[in-house]
């Protein structure tokens, strides 16, 4: 047994040796393609990554949306009032909009964060920080974003704000995941951007941490928003309820919403049973059935 153990822990650290060697060549070979040059690295690095991050996820989630196909899919669709497939025409309107906001604003935006990371000092070495590091910045990245997002968000729904800025993103009450940064500019900048820059800005993270944390973000942003709660994915239950009710959910964990109250509609609604991290094929609206509807 003890042999049997021992074999194993050693298997275990040259997994982890080759896997790190793997991530660590192929960071050089990155790094020089950008010429070594710290602001290529951060402005159209992060540029290149996210953008063909969302629009490959993307591509697959508009797929569905476009055809309703494959149709096993759908059973896992949670917006029982939206009509479905959407339109060719809606759909380019997203797209057209994103498209704007990624290149019009983010690239701004991504060379102002490059001015504050140089002027807060970050890493952008040829070493790539331990798998240790990397998970409890992460972890504080993940509560950063709660934080701003939760606040500029609400702030956004104030009556003198939110008719001119954050009704462009509810104007689809069932979005679909493209909508994610289908946003007013200012909404853009303030909610979908900063928050997720706070943390590796604060901690002065490794350009590649900055990277792992946005593609994390914006693949979560994109599920939370496809109106679909596949098995082993995140539940979108939660801000799929903020887009049908708008004064509850504000926050990404629920952390926020639960201390300031934000989320009592939510607790009361079949949605919250239904918010949880599956690993059922069956879905979660037939494990947990709304019986007022059959009434």
């Amino acid at each position: 047994m003890q042999k049997n153990s021992y074999f194993l822990n050693i298997y275990l650290a040259k997994f982890w040796e080759t896997l790190g060697n793997f991530f660590q060549n192929f960071w050089i070979v990155l790094y020089e393609w950008f010429g070594s040059d710290d602001y290529s690295t951060v402005v159209w690095g992060s540029f290149l990554i996210t953008t063909l991050l969302y629009w490959i996820a993307g591509f697959c989630y508009t797929v569905v949306d476009l055809t309703g196909k494959p149709a096993f899919i759908l059973k896992y669709k949670i917006q029982d009032t939206s009509s479905y497939p959407v339109s060719f025409r809606q759909v380019l309107r997203v797209v057209i909009h994103v498209l704007i906001n990624q290149v019009v604003v983010s690239i701004p935006f991504y060379v102002f964060c490059y001015q504050l990371m140089a002027w807060r000092g970050f890493d952008s070495g040829s070493t790539l920080p331990t798998l240790q590091r990397t998970l409890l910045e992460l972890v504080f990245c993940i509560l950063m974003e709660e934080i701003g997002f939760y606040y500029s968000h609400r702030f956004l729904h104030h009556p003198l704000l939110y008719k001119h800025i954050h009704k462009r993103h509810h104007e689809w009450t069932s979005p679909i995941a493209i909508t994610a940064i289908y946003a007013h500019p200012i909404e853009h900048i303030f909610s979908n951007l900063l928050p997720p820059f706070l943390g590796p800005f604060l901690l002065g993270s490794h350009v590649v941490t900055y990277w792992l944390w946005f593609s994390i973000a914006l693949l979560s942003t994109l599920n939370a928003h496809s109106g679909f709660h596949f098995p082993l994915f995140p539940s979108p239950e939660a801000h799929d309820f903020h887009h049908l009710k708008f004064n509850q959910n504000y926050g990404v964990l629920g952390i926020l919403d639960q201390l300031h109250g934000t989320n009592s509609l939510f607790l009361q609604s079949k949605k919250y049973q239904r918010h949880i991290f599956s690993l059922s094929l069956v879905p979660l609206k037939v494990l947990y059935p709304d019986k007022s509807k059959k009434l």
